[in-house]
C-alpha cells in the first residue's frame, strides 16, 4: 500500500516557486528543491514529475497570480486611470521581490514552447484588461485619445519588466517610483 502524502502540493510549489524566482531553472539544483520543499526526492518526482514539469508548475501557478493580481489592480479605484496607477504602484511596490515571469522569459525566450504558451495566455489577459481600462480612460479624458490602447498594454508591460530588472539592479525605492511615475504619464 503506497505511502499517504505528507504535503500541501501548493505549498510545495509555493516554495518551489521561492527557489526557481531566486536561482532560476538551470541554477536550482533538485537537492534544493528537496529541502526547500521539505519532501522526499521521490516525493518530488511522483508529484510533480521531473525538474522540468515542476518548473512549468511553478511558472503557471505564479503567472497565473501574478495575472489576477494585476486584473484586480487595474480594476480599482473609482476612475479607470485609477486602476492603472494602482496596478503600476503594485509593480513598484514588488519589484525588490525577484519575478519568476520575467525570469523565466530572460532564462529561455521563446525556446521552450509550453512555457511560451503560460507567457502568452497571461500577456492576452492582461492586454486584454490593460487596453479596456486604457479606452475607458480616454473616454474620461484622462489617457491620450490619440494612443493606440494595445500599444499602451505592450508598453506598461514593458515598462513593468524593466522597473523589476532595475529593482534587481540595485534601483533605490525613489527611483523605482520615479520610474512608474513615468509610465503613467507617459499614457498622458
Amino acid at each position: 500500500m503506497a505511502r499517504p502524502k505528507e504535503f500541501v502540493e501548493e505549498q510545495a510549489l509555493d516554495a518551489a516557486i521561492e527557489v526557481f524566482r531566486e536561482h532560476g531553472f538551470e541554477g536550482t539544483s533538485a537537492e534544493m528543491l528537496v529541502r526547500a520543499l521539505r519532501i522526499g526526492r521521490q516525493s518530488l518526482y511522483d508529484t510533480f514529475g521531473d525538474k522540468w514539469q515542476l518548473y512549468l508548475s511553478a511558472v503557471r501557478r505564479y503567472v497565473g497570480a501574478e495575472t489576477r493580481a494585476h486584473v484586480l489592480a487595474l480594476r480599482s479605484g473609482p476612475h479607470p486611470l485609477d486602476g492603472i496607477r494602482a496596478m503600476i504602484d503594485r509593480v513598484v511596490a514588488d519589484a525588490a521581490q525577484s519575478c519568476l515571469g520575467v525570469n523565466s522569459i530572460c532564462e529561455f525566450g521563446r525556446g521552450r514552447p509550453e512555457l511560451a504558451d503560460i507567457h502568452d495566455a497571461a500577456s492576452r489577459a492582461i492586454s486584454t484588461a490593460v487596453v479596456a481600462r486604457v479606452r475607458e480612460a480616454q473616454t474620461e479624458g484622462d489617457v491620450a485619445p490619440e494612443l493606440d490602447p494595445k500599444d499602451a498594454a505592450r508598453f506598461l508591460s514593458a515598462s513593468f519588466t524593466g522597473i523589476r530588472v532595475a529593482a534587481r539592479g540595485g534601483a533605490t525605492a525613489k527611483e523605482l517610483r520615479s520610474l512608474g511615475r513615468l509610465a503613467l504619464r507617459a499614457l498622458q
